[in-house]
């Protein structure tokens, strides 16, 4: 039991980390969360029978670095908002020449047969 404990939670605390860095931060807490909870039943495990500690150190070593890279964007992270009236213009634009484009089709109606 405290061998899959611990390798679920190292597989969590690995997840978090890899989330923390890419765009999807946001729910690195998840996986995250999971780690420390599994850390945490791992170290009552070893209490139990005495081993060595070292893989439950790096469980709770990861979930603290990723923990701590998703706070850090999500208090720092800053969306802006680019100019909308370009963007509109831009939209209009693009539907104009499509239009302009279908006008300039010619369609036979025996293509439809």
């Amino acid at each position: 039991m405290k061998k899959l404990v611990i390798i679920l939670g190292f597989i969590s605390a690995v997840l978090a980390v890899v989330l923390a860095v890419t765009p999807l931060f946001k729910i690195a807490f998840i996986p995250g969360v999971a780690a420390l909870i599994l850390g945490v039943v791992a170290i009552y495990f070893s209490k139990e029978k005495q081993g060595s500690k070292k893989t439950i150190q790096l469980i709770f070593l990861l979930t603290i670095i990723a923990l701590a890279l998703t706070t850090y964007k999500s208090v720092f992270d800053t969306v802006e908002v680019g100019n909308t009236e370009e963007l509109i213009e831009k939209e209009n634009e693009s539907q104009e020449d499509a239009i302009e484009e279908l006008e300039g089709l010619e369609i036979d109606e025996s293509d439809f047969e």
